[in-house]
C-alpha cells in the first residue's frame, strides 16, 4: 500500500486522480463504510426482541431506527461540512467512538428511549461519518471510472446490510442481543480507527472538469445527451438542469425522501413480517441478507451504468424498477415467493441512492460536494426513517401489512414524477458557452 502523507490539510494533486493509490483509498473507504454503518440493519434484527422485552408497540419499537436515521441524516450535514473543511480522518475517528459508545448504549439500555438515544447518537456522529463524506470523497478522487467508484463505496452499505444481520441473528440466539450488541460496538469502533489512519490525505481539487468524463451530461445543439463526442460544450454548473443551484438541489431531496420512504417497507419490516406470517425471524433475517446483498451486485452494475448514460438516468431507471419490486409483494406471501422477490428489489433498487452523489458531481460545483451530496443523502436517510416508522404506523392501524406496501408504492410514484420532469429539463436545456466554473451562490 503506497504510503499517506500525514497532512490533513493539503489537497493531493490532481494526477493522483484515477491512479493506485486512489484504488488503495477506496478498497479502506469499503471497509470502513461496512463496519460503520452496521448500526442501520442490525436494528431490524432485534426488532422483534426488543419490542417483546420493553412490551411496546410495532410502531414504537419502529422508533430507534426511525431516530437513528432522522440523526444520520442530519449529520450527513454536519459530517459532509466537516470533512470539506478539516479532512476525512478527524469525523471518522469521532465517528468510531461513537459508533462503539452507541451499540454499548444500547446494549445497556433499560427502556426503548434508552435504546432509541444511542441509536441516534450511531447515527448523528457514527454511522454519518461513513456515508455521505466518503460518497463525495471518492467522486473527487475518480473522474474516468467515477460511476463504478462511488458505486463500490456506496455497496459497503448494503455489504453491512448482508454481512450483519444473520451474524447478529445468531448471537441473540447464542448470548441474547444486549451482549450481541456490546460486542458489535468493540469490533466496529476499533476497526473504524484503524481504518481512519490510512484516509489523512485530502482529496484532489485541481480537477479539470472543462472536459467531462464518459458519465458526465454534456450540453449540444440538439440538446443534453451522454456519451457525446469529448468536443461539445461543457455543462452550466451555475444553472443545474437550467434551475437555481437551491431549487434543483431541493428537488432532489424530495426525490430522495420519497423514493427511500418506499425502499424502508421491506428493509426494515420484512425480519417482522415473516414473524407475522409464521416464517420466523431467523427467515426473516435471511431474506434482508439476500436482499441486501443482491444490492450490492445491483450497485456495482448501476454504477457501470452510471458511467455510460450518466445519474439521471440511472436514478430514473433504478426508480421505475423499484416500484415492480414493491408491487411484487401485493400477491405473493408464500416463503419461496419471498425469498424470490426480496433477491429482485434487492436488484432492483440497489443503484438509487448512489446515483444521486454522481448527479450532484455532474451538476454542481466539486469544491460544495460534501456538504450537497450531505444534503442529499439527508433525504434519503430521512426518507428511510419515515419510511420505516410509518410503516409500523400502518401495521398498528390496519394489522398487516398489505397498505404499507401500497403507501411505499405512492411515494415511489412521486420519486418517478420527480425525476423524469429533471430528465425532461435536462433534454430540454439549450447549448451553453464555456464560461470558467465559479461556485454558485
Amino acid at each position: 500500500m503506497p504510503n499517506i502523507p500525514d497532512s490533513t490539510s493539503a489537497a493531493a494533486p490532481a494526477s493522483l486522480i484515477d491512479s493506485p493509490q486512489a484504488a488503495w483509498r477506496l478498497l479502506t473507504t469499503l471497509g470502513l463504510v461496512v463496519l460503520g454503518n452496521s448500526s442501520m440493519y442490525v436494528v431490524s434484527v432485534v426488532l422483534p426482541a426488543v419490542q417483546a422485552e420493553f412490551g411496546v408497540g410495532r410502531a414504537d419499537a419502529s422508533l430507534p431506527y426511525t431516530l437513528m436515521m432522522v440523526c444520520l441524516g442530519l449529520g450527513g450535514i454536519w459530517t459532509g461540512r466537516m470533512a470539506d473543511r478539516h479532512g476525512l480522518m478527524p469525523v471518522l475517528c469521532v465517528g468510531a467512538v461513537a459508533v462503539c459508545g452507541g451499540f454499548v448504549w444500547a446494549g445497556l439500555s433499560g427502556s426503548i428511549w434508552g435504546f432509541g438515544l444511542a441509536h441516534g447518537l450511531m447515527g448523528l456522529i457514527g454511522s454519518s461519518a461513513t456515508f455521505a463524506p466518503l460518497m463525495a470523497d471518492t467522486a473527487l478522487w475518480w473522474n474516468r471510472r467515477r460511476g463504478i467508484a462511488v458505486a463500490i463505496c456506496a455497496s459497503g452499505n448494503y455489504i453491512a446490510g448482508a454481512l450483519w444481520p444473520p451474524i447478529v441473528q445468531r448471537g441473540i440466539e447464542l448470548i441474547g442481543w444486549r451482549h450481541t450488541y456490546v460486542m458489535l460496538g468493540l469490533v466496529c469502533g476499533v476497526g473504524m480507527l484503524l481504518l481512519a489512519m490510512r484516509m489523512r490525505q485530502r482529496a484532489p481539487l485541481a480537477q479539470t472538469d472543462a472536459a467531462p468524463p464518459p458519465a458526465a451530461p454534456v450540453a449540444s445543439a440538439h440538446g443534453t445527451a451522454y456519451g457525446v463526442a469529448p468536443t461539445a460544450l461543457p455543462l452550466d454548473r451555475s444553472r443545474p438542469f437550467g434551475l437555481r443551484p437551491l431549487h434543483a438541489q431541493l428537488l432532489l431531496c424530495v426525490a430522495g425522501v420519497a423514493c427511500c420512504v418506499a425502499m424502508a417497507m421491506p428493509q426494515v419490516h420484512i425480519v417482522a413480517y415473516c414473524t407475522d406470517l409464521g416464517f420466523g425471524a431467523a427467515r426473516g433475517a435471511e431474506m434482508l441478507s439476500l436482499m441486501l446483498a443482491c444490492g450490492i451486485f445491483s450497485r456495482l452494475v448501476s454504477g457501470v451504468i452510471c458511467d455510460r448514460i450518466g445519474g439521471v438516468r440511472t436514478l430514473l431507471l433504478g426508480s421505475a424498477l423499484q416500484g415492480v419490486g414493491l408491487a411484487l409483494f401485493l400477491p405473493f406471501d408464500g416463503l419461496v415467493p419471498l425469498y424470490v422477490i426480496s433477491a429482485m428489489f434487492g436488484l432492483f433498487q440497489g443503484g438509487i441512492v448512489p446515483a444521486y452523489a454522481i448527479i450532484i458531481r455532474e451538476y454542481f460545483a466539486p469544491q460544495e460536494a460534501g456538504a450537497r451530496v450531505g444534503a442529499v443523502i439527508t433525504a434519503t436517510l430521512i426518507g428511510m426513517a419515515l419510511g420505516g416508522w410509518m410503516s409500523g404506523w400502518i401495521f398498528d392501524l390496519t394489522g398487516s401489512y398489505r397498505a404499507a406496501f401500497v403507501n411505499g408504492m405512492g411515494w415511489n410514484l412521486l420519486n418517478l414524477s420527480i425525476v423524469g420532469w429533471l430528465f425532461w429539463r435536462v433534454r430540454q436545456q439549450p447549448a451553453v458557452t464555456a464560461r470558467p466554473q465559479h461556485s454558485p451562490g
